[in-house]
């Protein structure tokens, strides 16, 4: 153990002549120049001696050798060239002087007897010791705004983006970068006044350091950066690190360089309005209630007028209520223009059941329409973005649903914040839960996608995330307050130097200067400003209902070319109905035309069965002449009297008369103008079967 005492120091009564001797050579020469006032001598007085400076200077002025060595003070009064002896603990706990320090010849030196020393062990051989290196190890990682890095450029020289901003080459195991920041700046003060040189090398893993077991083995080792500082592969770790008690059990911390604490990084709610935001102020299964009603109170309307006594359908028929008749599209119109309060000109119902249910569908659709519209000014005047999280009490975060997600970096000092505090335990299961984030880039990135909800880290660099990106929040106040300091490895020889450096910092505002340059940023001019105020509607409200109006207007489009088939296909229907009716009056004009003949037939055969008829034979002329003739239709003639007398030679038997279509038979040829009895003239088209006792009994022409 060694330790110093001032020389003299316990010799009060030398102490005292060279006190008295010192005011006495003061004074003296003070009054030779001036007289002096008298100083105030209550205790209640306020006032300053008026000479009380003058006393002051003339008596650190004053020098002289005393009893107790050379006597002479600094400015500020402490005394200068004291003598300190080196005081040594021996193995007999007995203090015992071996040097001195302090001036000789206004020289500042040391005299020591090395050899009378006891080191520790009681041992009096001088350890051989070691040397410290100025060659300093240090590792970092990237973390905005502490440390930035970029690609280091192809000629190997980091260029600093502003004269005060650092710059210094760092690896990645084989890759170079540039690394620069609020850490790098603080890097260069610190070194400047402490004087070492250094190596930067980024963080293996990318980690701070969690102390957890690894490998399967029982035995908990450190990660991440902490992890290389103890196996004394760095000297220093030099990054925004989290001062904890986990951690400095097992390293050194210098005085903290910067104080924060923790916050939450939330996304801004944003009011972009969907298409569909027309439809909010309705639930899905509201609009397909009221949309399945109208269809429904439409057809229960055309049932009740088409089936009641009093409707339309039963009153005498005519040309006016035919069309006044609230047919299935008229109900469908008249049920769609109460619910949209537009005018019905025609085609309501006329019984009264049919007008009681129509004043009920009246009722609901105006109950339905003001809903509408109170809940479509809520939704798309007054409605606000969904507030943020309140802070880290905020229900969403003690008790979240399954699609609030929330988290932190894992192996982080926040994780462990979350599993030490018993209050925040469930917090910190919920976040195991979810998706592990190794950095804190990979979080901040999904809050922007909005596949994080919140995100909980270190109050710096959220705050300056918020800065730089109009779309980010920070929410609540801060908890959870700790402080940032440089990690060293356990009784590191650079701790306090390190420490001091950092305070000095601290004192000069040269920290006040590295936040306002990397933290403090303010990038928000150009963000939006937020106002409170009910937001005018925009196109972008409303973008649904025009897109509603064009789905009409293509809707109409592609009805009408449906229509205009649905027209030719019907046309082409009623031709074929036009013909087939034709037909069928050609047919029955047929039936008429054959029930004539066997009328006329008849009426021969009753002439022929009286006696003064049958010695008249008729000529061929006139038996031509009683034949009837056949039209362009098929004819069937049945002879149903086998008893009748033959009118001439060539009167054939009872047969059955024959018309057919056939356009390749023609009659035989004849003499001009002759028709043989019987002959029944055949036009184009057409075979006649018919009997000649001259001829063949069945001669087909």
């Amino acid at each position: 153990f060694l330790g110093v005492h001032l020389v003299n120091g316990t010799n009060e009564v030398n102490h005292i002549k060279d006190a008295v001797e010192v005011i006495g050579q003061a004074f003296t020469r003070l009054l030779a120049k001036e007289s002096i006032s008298n100083p105030p001598t209550e205790c209640k007085d306020t006032d300053s001696w008026y000479h009380g400076d003058k006393v002051y200077e003339a008596l650190i002025e004053t020098k002289l050798n005393g009893e107790t060595g050379q006597v002479s003070f600094s400015q500020e009064g402490d005394r200068l060239n004291p003598m300190y002896e080196i005081i040594n603990i021996n193995s007999n706990q007995r203090a015992m002087s071996v040097g001195l320090f302090g001036d000789k010849d206004k020289v500042l030196g040391l005299r020591m007897m090395v050899t009378n020393l006891t080191w520790p062990g009681n041992v009096f051989v001088k350890p051989k010791g070691e040397k410290i290196s100025r060659d300093l190890r240090i590792v970092t990682l990237k973390e905005k705004p502490f440390v930035e890095i970029t690609r280091l450029p192809k000629d190997g020289q980091c260029r600093p983006i502003h004269p005060a901003v650092h710059a210094f080459p760092c690896k990645n195991g084989t890759q170079d970068y540039c690394c620069m920041g609020y850490c790098m700046d603080m890097l260069a003060k610190i070194a400047e006044k402490v004087q070492f040189n250094f190596t930067i090398h980024l963080s293996k893993d990318g980690m701070f350091g969690t102390f957890e077991k690894h490998n399967g083995s029982e035995k908990k080792y450190w990660n991440g950066m902490m992890g290389e500082l103890m196996s004394k592969e760095v000297d220093l770790i030099v990054a925004p690190l989290t001062i904890n008690p986990e951690r400095a059990k097992d390293i050194d911390f210098t005085k903290p360089f910067k104080y924060q604490g923790l916050n939450i990084l939330v996304k801004k709610n944003q009011k972009d309005s969907s298409l569909g935001s027309f439809l909010q102020p309705f639930q899905d299964t509201l609009w397909i209630l009221v949309g399945l009603s109208v269809h429904v109170v439409a057809l229960v309307l055309y049932l009740l007028d088409r089936f009641s006594p009093f409707g339309r359908f039963k009153l005498a028929k005519s040309d006016d209520a035919e069309e006044d008749a609230l047919n299935l599209s008229s109900a469908m119109w008249f049920s769609w223009g109460v619910l949209l309060n537009s005018g019905i000109g025609e085609g309501t119902p006329r019984s009264f059941s049919a007008r009681v249910l129509g004043m009920v569908w009246a009722g609901f659709a105006m109950i339905i329409v003001a809903s509408y519209t109170a809940n479509l000014a809520a939704f798309l005047v007054l409605d606000r973005p969904e507030a943020h999280i309140s802070g880290i009490d905020d229900p969403r975060l003690r008790n979240p649903n399954e699609k609030f997600k929330y988290a932190t970096v894992k192996g982080s000092a926040v994780e462990m914040y979350f599993k030490n505090q018993v209050e925040l335990s469930t917090m910190y299961r919920n976040m195991e839960k979810q998706k592990q984030y190794l950095t804190a880039e990979a979080a901040i990135e999904d809050i922007r996608k909005g596949e994080l909800q919140a995100f909980i880290w270190d109050s710096p660099r959220l705050e300056y995330e918020a800065a730089h990106d109009c779309d980010l929040t920070t929410a609540g106040d801060l908890f959870g307050r700790s402080g940032l300091g440089i990690g060293l490895q356990k009784n590191s020889p650079w701790t306090h130097e390190v420490s001091m450096a950092v305070l000095d910092m601290h004192e000069s505002g040269f920290m006040e200067q590295l936040d306002n340059r990397w933290i403090r940023v303010d990038s928000r001019s150009s963000c939006p400003e937020s106002n409170s105020a009910p937001a005018t509607l925009g196109l972008t409200n409303m973008a649904g209902v025009f897109m509603m109006v064009a789905g009409g207007i293509v809707a109409g489009v592609l009805l009408i070319f449906i229509e205009i088939a649905y027209k030719r296909h019907r046309g082409l229907k009623e031709k074929e109905l036009e013909l087939a009716r034709n037909a069928a009056d050609r047919w029955r004009g047929n039936i008429e035309k054959r029930r004539t003949l066997r009328q006329t037939l008849q009426k021969q055969r009753e002439e022929l069965k009286k006696p003064n008829s049958v010695s008249k034979q008729p000529s061929p002329s006139s038996m031509h002449a009683t034949t009837p003739t056949t039209n362009a239709n098929s004819l069937m003639v049945n002879l149903e009297s086998n008893n009748t007398k033959p009118i001439s030679p060539f009167y054939r038997r009872p047969s059955l008369l024959e018309a057919t279509t056939n356009s390749d038979c023609l009659p035989p040829p004849l003499p001009m103008g002759y028709q043989p009895p019987g002959y029944v003239p055949a036009r184009s088209g057409r075979t006649v079967t018919w009997h000649n006792p001259s001829h063949n009994p069945d001669h087909l022409v």
